[in-house]
């Protein structure tokens, strides 16, 4: 690990780490500096645990940044270490292959999850070959992962893309097994792996409304989860849920009124 930033301060990457785990780093950070110690604090979430009690957590955060160099046109495009980011998206799933591709849906610039934009009916570049420049994976660019992807779609082996991105080989087999999905896995598996219903459709032929139909045919329906630090070892009486396709419901509908409130985009 290189260490290229450190900030004596709570700032976006800790507000994003607090969402990820249910752990407030900013108030407990703020007790712990007029003296309190960590087990002194109690746990907001389980009413139960402590402030030093580590966070355990039974999913995968995702953060990707959102950049918009069409803005800046002498910008090169090449990431380094000054932030060039207009902001991020975090997502939450069972899997790092459900939550990188809601990652991707999540920053509203026209993916349906870690695949390039669809190729309109009619476009005159359709039908032309493009081989990927391997060398091009080199460097760090706004979606570097699609261009992982393409590899993998043009039959490079992990260890190649490896040899030139240096990205851990894990990762890059998660990559390669969404490049693998098609249409005659079983449709739960696709989902279990972050597959939108508009993806599933492009590789069967049929509408995003065929596959939605075709689902719940077959039970196959969002279950909600808790973030609660404690991977469910403990009640959470103040946690917040994320949507994955699991067998399994965690949350337990409240009685009474509700009130639905809809938030806007970027």
């Amino acid at each position: 690990m290189i260490i290229i930033e450190m900030n004596p301060r709570v700032s976006r990457s800790s507000a994003l780490a607090s969402k990820a785990t249910g752990f407030p780093i900013a108030k407990v950070a703020a007790k712990l500096a007029v003296g309190f110690t960590l087990d002194e604090l109690p746990n907001d979430i389980t009413g139960k645990t402590l402030a030093a009690f580590e966070p355990t957590i039974d999913y995968i955060v995702t953060k990707v940044p959102r950049f918009d160099f069409e803005k800046f046109p002498s910008a090169s495009g090449h990431l380094g270490v000054q932030m060039q980011s207009v902001g991020e998206v975090m997502s939450i799933g069972r899997t790092f292959r459900e939550s990188v591709q809601k990652a991707y849906r999540s920053l509203e610039v026209g993916l349906d999850g870690l695949e390039p934009k669809p190729v309109a009916e009619g476009d005159p570049d359709v039908n032309r070959a493009r081989s990927l420049d391997m060398s091009t994976l080199r460097y760090g660019t706004a979606f570097r992962l699609l261009k992982v992807r393409q590899a993998f779609i043009e039959g490079q082996s992990i260890k190649d893309v490896f040899k030139v991105t240096k990205i851990d080989p894990w990762f890059l087999n998660q990559i390669k097994m969404l490049v693998e999905a098609n249409g005659k896995d079983p449709l739960r598996k696709l989902k279990h792996d972050g597959f939108s219903d508009k993806q599933i459709g492009r590789m069967i032929g049929k509408s995003e409304l065929d596959v939605r139909e075709q689902r719940k045919k077959e039970s196959i329906h969002p279950s909600f989860k808790v973030v609660d630090t404690c991977a469910a070892e403990f009640e959470a009486l103040t946690p917040y849920c994320y949507s994955t396709y699991d067998e399994e419901n965690e949350i337990i509908p409240l009685k009474g009124k509700k009130v639905i409130i809809l938030g806007g985009g970027p």
